[in-house]
């Protein structure tokens, strides 16, 4: 009997590691391994601390996620709620224990290191409304009673974050739970009307901005009216990705990098350094990378059977899709510099952590897709 059971564990474990999404996997390795040399280039081809510490945190993450993909997605289901409160809270005490750098109180210290929790917030909103929606019969989403506490939730870490200030990753957590609420097939109409409230209460809005973020939007429409200034950096962004080319200048003979035009290349730009040295063929490969990661995560969702599941994933897809694009937008100036990071291939620790545990829970959806 016990050699049964034993065996009955063995192949229950060799299934499971069967179940995995391969070409998902080989995707995120591929996807961080351009990273690491496209962080060895930003440090001018020296293997300085942003590069080891990019490759330590990839290495780290990428066993977590591949760790984390065996938990039952009923457990993702049942801490999904515990998930948002816990990081809820973490965006609180960031206003009392926060870490201030640059003007911004963005990140708490735990000790071993500094977290960003409104990274986190992507993911565990879309756990909780995903949740939430799995559990509302189709028939009943437009009800108006419903939508208390969605609109609670998507809120009120929105407005937290937006005070820190972070104005960018505060849209993108509001855009990410926004497009779970549309796939849950809520009626048009309410988005309608609620676009056209928003976009009424515009010039509102902008009176309550911070300086640097009016001199954002003023240097979007015209970079050339401070291009020592706030213009600098996307002028010299679009001259790096124009100089591309079709083929680019070659991997480490960017001058962005060696002769450090481009702040901050590292981080949100880390595209611009990239479309420089690869030109527009590389970039066409590099977004055929994330397209077909979307159509991965896309997939999975189709093919389970869980309500959560599906929600989930097509959610996921949905912010992740939004995160390549507002990155890419930014830079290339067809949106204002928000602080977006590009997934995976930006350096930042809690931006990581965020998209590699929420590509764990879809891969937790693939592995478990015959549970309902």
């Amino acid at each position: 009997m016990i050699k049964k059971y034993f065996q009955n564990k063995k192949n229950t474990s060799t299934e499971k590691i069967a179940s995995l999404d391969f070409q998902l996997i080989f995707l995120i390795l591929l996807l961080g391994i351009i990273s690491f040399f496209m962080m060895y280039s930003t440090e001018q081809g020296k293997f300085g601390y942003y590069t080891k510490s990019h490759i330590y945190r990839f290495i780290f993450f990428f066993i977590m996620f591949i760790g984390f993909s065996f938990i039952k997605i009923n457990i993702w289901v049942k801490l999904s709620y515990l998930f948002y409160v816990v990081i809820l809270f973490l965006l609180i005490a960031v206003d009392f224990f926060g870490v201030t750098a640059s003007g911004s109180k963005r990140w708490i210290n735990l000790f071993a290191f500094n977290l960003q929790p409104s990274e986190l917030m992507k993911v565990s909103l879309i756990c909780f409304l995903a949740r939430y929606y799995s559990k509302i019969p189709h028939h009943d989403i437009n009800q108006l009673k419903y939508l208390v506490i969605p609109v609670f939730a998507l809120f009120l870490p929105v407005l937290l974050v937006a005070s820190q200030p972070d104005l960018g990753t505060a849209l993108l957590i509001a855009i990410g739970g926004i497009g779970v609420i549309w796939l849950t097939g809520f009626r048009l109409n309410f988005f309608v009307y609620s676009s056209v409230l928003l976009l009424s209460l515009a010039p509102v809005a902008i009176a309550f901005l911070k300086p640097y973020q009016k001199a954002r939007i003023l240097t979007f429409f015209n970079p050339e009216r401070d291009p020592l200034g706030a213009g600098y950096q996307i002028i010299q962004s679009k001259i790096a990705i124009g100089s591309g080319g079709m083929t680019g200048k070659g991997y480490l003979q960017g001058s962005q990098s060696y002769l450090d035009y481009l702040p901050e290349k590292h981080t949100d730009f880390i595209f611009t350094l990239f479309s420089e040295e690869f030109g527009f063929v590389g970039c066409l490969l590099l977004l055929l990378i994330y397209a077909t990661i979307i159509y991965r995560i896309v997939s999975i969702g189709k093919k389970s059977r869980n309500n959560f599941a599906k929600l989930y994933c097509f959610g996921f897809a949905a912010a992740f899709f939004v995160y390549v694009m507002v990155n890419m937008s930014m830079v290339l100036g067809l949106l204002p510099i928000v602080g977006a990071p590009l997934p995976i291939m930006s350096y930042g620790g809690s931006s990581m952590l965020a998209i590699m545990l929420g590509l764990s829970i879809v891969m937790s959806c693939k592995v478990y897709n015959e549970e309902q």
